[in-house]
């Protein structure tokens, strides 16, 4: 294990060394903010922090839309392996059907994993 690389954030110290900087970002936008006067065109951006709370809330109506969705656009497992779609796809008299069969009687082979030598 000696030999093994280390990268940026394995050592929890830069972690926190990145958080914080992040943190002070976050609270340099906030004092900026009160300073920097903002060209609005309605009455509810001239609250502080205004774009900060749409952003989070933005977020989590994102996150309960996505979640509502996943109920009908949720597959069952195993939905996209290839011999689902393969034998859906083409009849079972269907030549290419029959090549896909031989090959996987073969110990050890897959769909798709053909030896050109053989």
């Amino acid at each position: 294990m000696k030999n093994e690389k280390t990268y940026l954030f394995d050592n929890p110290k830069n972690i926190k060394r990145v958080l914080h900087v992040l943190y002070g970002c976050c609270a340099l936008l906030i004092a900026l903010d009160f300073i920097i006067h903002r060209h609005v065109i309605h009455s509810w951006e001239k609250l502080s922090g205004f774009y900060a709370i749409f952003g989070f809330v933005s977020c989590v109506i994102l996150v309960f839309v996505a979640t509502w969705m996943r109920t009908f656009l949720k597959r069952e497992q195993g939905y996209y392996d290839n011999e689902g779609l393969f034998n859906k796809d083409l009849g079972k008299g269907d030549g290419v059907n029959k090549e896909k069969q031989d090959v996987d009687k073969k110990p050890g082979t897959k769909l798709g994993e053909h030896n050109v030598d053989d």
